[in-house]
């Protein structure tokens, strides 16, 4: 494989498994196909961390090339049991403090890395030891947005203690999730208050009375180049674009976003919808499909038919998710507190920021600094002691 200079050959051997940079921009054929195979295998599934949405954002959102792709394998030809983006940080939050971190960009909605199930707490244990052997790596690793008391969380408590340390939690958010045996129908009307489900229909007629309305949803082997630019057009007329913050406002995450989608639809992993006026979209949202989940990646709605309600008419035809037999749950990556889809989606998500201690001496006792100080900090705020950090460390 070549070797990229950002991406140093300097696997470390833990027989029968090894630990291996790789350079994502020169993966081999054989090496791309078990990336796939182990999205395949997750003990937990997360879009972000598969090869067809990582890999662009890998060499089209770090420029400068700090992260450092991490794949645990058994062997130099077995399968692959786990691998995640880390880098090393220079600061947590405000505090001048070297550590490693899993690398994410403002897109990358889950932390979770890829790791085959039954393997979580042996792919923990080596990924620690290797950083614990690693020159550059210090004092701890920071995993963000892990699922609570999910199975790599448990994974990563248990072998922190095996090393004669904790996993610390230091962070923690709920966001909306969708995960109910109702059809869409009852769910809706479980979900909704009588008095919004009928001012939505007063809406919906409005909008009819504008023009003929229809929703859509991209077909597999459908041309997805008028998907994408339809939605980036979108986005980019709302509030995002006059902020700046639209995925067309730069020319990196633009370009991700287009590999991203294509990548996603030739992956099995795309469910696109639109509902239009007129062939004019109104509103768009993409879900990544990862049996058995799901995530609603991004959304957008036309501003000027805002009294409409766009994007929840739209939300409430994509509750048919809940009749398809191999999609149990859908999380909204959407922020905490978030107005429209917390007021349509009624589970939640908790997702943990943790810290685990790498096992040097000087890692320890600076771990155990850090821990005494954000723990004051939580009582000095009066903050539930998983909910607030000093400040949050990525």
């Amino acid at each position: 494989m070549t070797v990229h200079p950002a991406f140093p050959a300097n696997a470390a051997p833990a027989d029968p498994l090894i630990v291996r940079v790789v350079d994502p921009l020169a993966l081999s054929g054989e090496l791309a196909a078990a990336w796939d195979r182990l999205a395949a295998e997750a003990s937990e599934p997360n879009p972000f961390a598969e090869r067809w949405c990582l890999q662009s954002a890998l060499h089209l959102l770090d420029p400068e090339r700090k992260a450092r792709l991490v794949m645990v394998r058994d062997g130099s030809d077995g399968p692959v049991i786990g691998i995640m983006p880390i880098a090393a940080a220079a600061r947590y939050g405000r505090l001048p403090l070297r550590h490693v971190t899993g690398w994410a960009h403002p897109n990358h909605f889950h932390g979770a890395p890829l790791v085959r199930a039954g393997f979580e707490s042996l792919f923990w244990s080596i990924l620690l030891g290797w950083c614990d052997a690693a020159p550059w790596a210090c004092t701890l690793l920071h995993v963000p947005r892990l699922t609570a008391d999910g199975p790599l969380h448990r994974a990563l408590v248990d072998v922190a203690r095996v090393r004669g340390g904790e996993a610390e939690v230091v962070h923690r958010e709920e966001r909306a999730l969708l995960d109910s045996q109702l059809s869409p129908e009852d769910y809706w009307d479980a979900a909704v208050r009588a008095k919004k489900r009928k001012e939505l229909r007063r809406q919906a007629n409005r909008l009819a009375e504008q023009g003929a309305v229809r929703f859509r949803r991209w077909q597999a082997g459908e041309a997805i180049d008028p998907w994408i630019d339809a939605f980036l057009d979108l986005e980019a007329r709302g509030w995002k674009g006059r902020a700046g913050s639209a995925l067309a406002s730069h020319s990196d995450t633009q370009a991700w976003f287009r590999a991203i989608v294509a990548g996603a639809a030739d992956a099995g992993r795309l469910d696109m919808r639109a509902l239009d006026l007129d062939d004019r979209p109104l509103a768009m949202l993409i879900n990544f499909l990862a049996p058995p989940g799901g995530f609603s990646f991004k959304t957008a709605f036309d501003e000027d038919y805002a009294r409409f309600s766009p994007g929840v008419l739209l939300q409430q035809a994509n509750l048919d998710l809940l009749g398809d037999p191999v999609i149990a749950w859908v999380d909204s990556c959407a922020a905490p507190d978030h107005p429209m889809i917390d007021s349509v989606w009624r589970e939640r998500r908790a997702l943990v920021w943790v810290n685990a201690a790498l096992s040097a001496p000087a890692d320890r006792l600076r771990f155990a600094m850090l821990t005494r100080a954000e723990r004051f900090w939580r009582r000095r705020k009066g903050a539930p002691a998983t909910e607030n950090t000093i400040e949050s460390p990525t």
